[in-house]
């Protein structure tokens, strides 16, 4: 890979991973300051082609609504539209809609806002920890376990270029294929189906509400790599272009994103320049944590 990509421009020395996925989930508030919404300011993370990482607005979108909703209501559900391309050398505006407070559950309409017109809408429902009926899918079995398998440092170390040294240093989770990944080299089997673990680069704070956010982050990562997966496509394939159009995810049980997740995920289908994935996300001692549906742009030449 060179740096002459148009869009691609050499940046300064990193920031700790860590400390940047800190500092993007804590949102300013202008000292309580709203009108018909809660009001939020979320910094953006530099990108090599300068569009805003679509799982840092669903996470800091879920932080907005997080911060209006009683401590003991914890999020269990959102649904959300990516609607433009976020520019990441701006900050974003969140506004939070307070739609409803029953007596277990609460719901939000967020609206990340750059230059005057939203970027994502959301809609996230919050409730009150219950017992209830239990029952959960099962872990795949005969998984490797994340120490066997190469970061992705390993993998794009040897390429100096910006997009590569962003994948490898910048972003703040260690991410581990299962099969060979897709970063230059297409899939030797065509099959619908992906799978890697991940974890953040170092411990977060013991915040449940930052742990789901921070997978919110997560979830956004590899999701449409079944499709690629599916027709022998890399990610890079000259000429080929791929964006999030919508994403929906479900927290079942508590996570600590600071430990190995197994993220398994497959499509179902891909038609008319786009593809569905889904994803499951369980904890290493096999617990189902979370799940995620997304809907993607994919258009090759």
């Amino acid at each position: 890979m060179t740096e002459t990509n148009a869009g691609l421009e050499v940046e300064a020395p990193p920031e700790d991973p860590m400390e940047v996925l800190i500092g993007l989930l804590d949102l300013g508030d202008f000292d309580g300051a709203r009108t018909n919404e809660d009001i939020f300011l979320g910094p953006s993370q530099k990108q090599p082609r300068h569009r805003v990482f679509g799982g840092q607005v669903l996470a800091q979108s879920m932080m907005a609504g997080m911060r209006t909703v009683d401590p003991d209501r914890v999020a269990h559900s959102m649904h959300g539209y990516f609607l433009r391309p976020g520019d990441a050398n701006k900050p974003i505006t969140f506004g939070v809609e307070r739609l409803r407070d029953g007596r277990s559950f609460s719901a939000r309409r967020v609206h990340a806002y750059q230059d005057g017109v939203p970027i994502l809408s959301m809609i996230a429902s919050f409730q009150v920890e219950d017992e209830g009926l239990d029952h959960q899918a099962v872990m795949p079995a005969g998984i490797p376990d994340p120490e066997s398998l190469p970061s992705t440092a390993d993998l794009l170390a040897r390429y100096d270029h910006p997009m590569a040294r962003h994948m490898s240093s910048e972003r703040p989770f260690d991410v581990r294929h299962v099969d060979p990944a897709l970063y230059v080299t297409p899939p030797s089997e065509h099959v619908a189906t992906n799978a890697v673990w991940m974890k953040t680069m170092g411990p977060l704070p013991g915040d449940h509400n930052l742990h789901r956010a921070a997978l919110a982050y997560a979830s956004d990562y590899t999701l449409l790599e079944p499709i690629l997966r599916k027709h022998g496509l890399a990610w890079m394939t000259p000429g080929m272009s791929v964006a999030s159009l919508d994403h929906a995810m479900w927290w079942h049980r508590p996570v600590r994103v600071d430990e190995w997740m197994l993220y398994v995920q497959e499509s179902p289908s891909a038609q008319g320049a786009r593809g569905l994935a889904t994803g499951r996300i369980f904890n290493r001692e096999g617990l189902h944590v979370a799940t995620v549906a997304q809907e993607g742009m994919v258009r090759i030449p």
